[in-house]
């Protein structure tokens, strides 16, 4: 399985966050058991406080399935889909530039 970041950003008038219907199908959609069915492992997610910004670290076999699984974050901004390593891969090949 390969590491992902995303950044997913969208404008305040845009914030799903701020509809309880959207709000409730945004956490359901995070859910282990959906993410899952993308064949998508979440790590961990968080949200920048006032910034709009969503992050989240998750495992995939491809980047596609990630692509898949944030289609709808797609629809009220950006999502950025970045390859990452964990800090112990990047020491252990020795630096950031190795890792890849």
């Amino acid at each position: 399985m390969a590491l992902f970041v995303v950044i997913h950003q969208h404008a305040p008038e845009t914030c799903p966050a701020q509809d309880p219907a959207m709000g409730s199908m945004l956490l359901q959609h995070l859910s282990t058991e959906n993410a899952a069915g993308y064949g998508v492992t979440i790590r961990a997610d968080a949200v920048a406080n006032n910034k709009h910004t969503f992050y989240l670290i998750a495992e995939a076999a491809q980047q596609e399935q990630i692509e898949k699984f944030m289609t709808p974050f797609a629809q009220a901004g950006s999502v950025e889909i970045l390859p990452a390593s964990t800090c112990e891969t990047v020491v252990a090949s020795g630096g950031c530039a190795k890792v890849g």
